[in-house]
């Protein structure tokens, strides 16, 4: 059976936890920080298979973005493939059911925290309305 959607956001963030290395976080946060995970909703952020049904499982969209500090280029990028390979197995791992998208191009963040760097994957769960 799918994962309900009222639960979802707080079940990938479970998964991808490893408080040892990064921070996760089941919503965007106040303050982005380097070496963090966030689950935030991507868009469409639920997609129902169709309008009339609620008994018809709808597919959620999530952005999984991971930070990085800023260091030099060399650095940067070491840090951030790291992350991103263990975000990946943290996903792979889990027992939710889901497509993962490519990996996103790493990207400089300007945020309160500092600048990092930062990389997402876009992933699909089918899930139900409760």
């Amino acid at each position: 059976m799918p994962a309900p959607i009222t639960t979802l956001r707080a079940s990938l963030a479970a998964a991808l936890t490893e408080a040892s290395l990064w921070s996760t976080y089941s919503f965007p946060p106040p303050t982005i920080t380097a070496n963090s995970v966030i689950v935030a909703p991507n868009d469409p952020y639920i997609s129902p298979s169709n309008n009339t049904n609620v008994g018809i499982s709808p597919m959620a969209n999530f952005r999984i973005i991971f930070n990085v500090p800023m260091l030099d280029n060399k650095g940067n990028l070491n840090g951030i493939e790291t992350l991103a390979v263990a975000v990946f197995n943290k996903l792979a791992a889990s027992t939710i059911v889901m497509n993962i998208a490519a990996m996103s191009a790493p990207s400089l963040l300007e945020v309160q925290s500092g600048t990092l760097l930062t990389a997402s994957f876009d992933i699909q769960i089918l899930t139900s309305w409760s």
